[in-house]
């Protein structure tokens, strides 16, 4: 077992694996900029090492500030959390050729799911549904052409690379195929380093749901069961709850399945999360693709399964099999997370950083918070705007929903604006209140009436 763990992360995610790390009794050394030295995850570590100034190129994403500090430190092994360097499979090839432990997948597997095109085409090659369209890369506007009208328009033009709704376009005929896919190339060159492009079927009515999976170095691989996040705002998650309230039992055994198969077909283990387009017309799903690291709403799977996630990363990275096999796997009761940004709602949530006067987390039974804020911290503008993520746990939907309600009324946030009053207009409206929403809602309906 490692004795030292290196987290190459800020915020809720880095207070979050500290906490596991204590559990094991493992010391944890925490990475830092200038910006976050009065950082929550700062204090808790054993050891704290500044490496570079606020810009992230300049700190939580310079590879070679952090290797020097895992050396310095002389850590077993480096957490990379999510978003960063989380899924740079050349930072996890450099861990370990400086004899360091990555706790996510190889850089192999990393390459191949990483890849929108790669990983449509391994899941097509391991018999798992995906969305009609190009097996890779449109290589011109001609291309595109020929594929739109093989599966019929409305198309989606999406990035090989990246996520977050960047280098996504939606065209209805071949002129705005042609100037969506220059945009979408152009968007993409600029944001990930790679312009490639897929065109595929536009699915009208959505649902997005993810399964997630960990595997072990022995080739076990066990589905944790699902997470709808279809509540989302322009490709951004604002709501994850499970179980999915619109799949039945067989899709969900079969979509297990599927994620099952697709990462046993890349060599896959740790953690992972594998994503699913379900189209509530046609009721089928379409694997979209597979995040390679730890989600931002992994807790949602821990309250209904009862398991660490966190802990058993770092297991399976010690080379440990797996404590627990498909059958184990029991989910009880309904989870749902809700996201507290530093934002103004009202103004297209544009980001509000600044200092927090006033911070009361509400607490009882079913109720958990995931932050690494305090009163008197100050949000720096150089990251995302999360405060926190609530999470609350019922035996059915409408009691983890009257939790929720009750949960946020009780949070106080005070100095800054956040999304506490959005989330309490949207588990009131009767539309979500009833499974209606697809991932269009928000940004469709919602917001336009509100």
């Amino acid at each position: 077992m490692f004795k030292r763990i290196l987290i190459a992360n800020r915020g809720e995610i880095a207070t979050r694996i500290i906490r596991s790390c204590r559990r094991l009794g493992i010391e944890t050394v925490v990475v830092y900029s200038t910006v976050d030295k009065e950082s929550l995850a700062v204090r808790m570590a054993d050891v704290a090492i500044c490496i570079g100034p606020g810009p992230a190129k300049q700190s939580y994403l310079n590879i070679n500030n952090i290797i020097a500090a895992a050396e310095l430190a002389d850590v077993d092994a480096i957490h990379p959390g999510y978003g960063f360097l989380s899924e740079n499979s050349h930072f996890a090839q450099v861990v370990r050729d400086c004899k360091i432990e990555f706790i996510g997948p190889t850089s192999t597997s990393m390459d191949a799911l990483g890849n929108k095109g790669k990983a449509k085409l391994l899941a097509q090659e391991a018999g798992v549904p995906t969305v009609p369209g190009s097996a890779g890369p449109v290589l011109s506007s001609d291309e595109a052409i020929q594929v739109a009208h093989k599966i019929g328009y409305p198309v989606m033009i999406k990035a090989t690379s990246g996520g977050g709704g960047r280098g996504m376009r939606v065209a209805h005929n071949d002129a705005s195929l042609v100037s969506g896919l220059i945009q979408a190339q152009r968007e993409a060159e600029a944001a990930f380093g790679n312009g490639a492009c897929i065109v595929e079927a536009l699915v009208k009515r959505a649902r997005h749901i993810e399964i997630q999976i960990i595997g072990d170095q022995h080739g076990n691989v066990v589905a944790l069961g699902e997470r709808d996040c279809s509540t989302q705002r322009r490709h951004q998650k604002l709501v994850e709850e499970s179980p999915s309230p619109v799949i039945t039992q067989e899709i969900r055994r079969n979509m297990c399945a599927d994620a099952v198969k697709l990462s046993k077909a890349a060599g896959y283990y740790n953690a992972g999360t594998v994503e699913f387009i379900y189209d509530l017309d046609r009721k089928a799903y379409y694997f979209l693709e597979m995040n390679t690291r730890i989600q931002v709403e992994h807790p949602v799977t821990e309250m209904v399964t009862g398991y660490d996630l966190i802990k058993h990363q770092i297991l399976v990275a010690a080379g440990e099999p797996l404590a627990f096999r498909q059958e184990d796997v029991k989910p009880e009761g309904h989870a749902i997370e809700v996201r507290i940004n530093a934002e103004d709602w009202e103004k297209e949530f544009s980001p509000r950083p600044g200092r927090i006067s006033m911070y009361v987390s509400p607490s009882g039974k079913g109720v958990r918070v995931d932050s690494h804020c305090y009163a008197g911290y100050t949000i720096p503008p150089n990251y995302d705007s999360m405060i926190a993520k609530l999470i609350v746990h019922g035996d059915t939907r409408a009691e983890a929903l009257r939790f929720l309600e009750q949960a946020l009324s009780e949070y106080i946030i005070e100095g800054i604006k956040t999304t506490i009053p959005f989330h309490q207009r949207l588990i009131r409206d009767v539309r979500f209140v009833n499974n209606e929403v697809t991932t269009k809602w928000v940004d469709e309906i919602f917001m336009r009436e509100h």
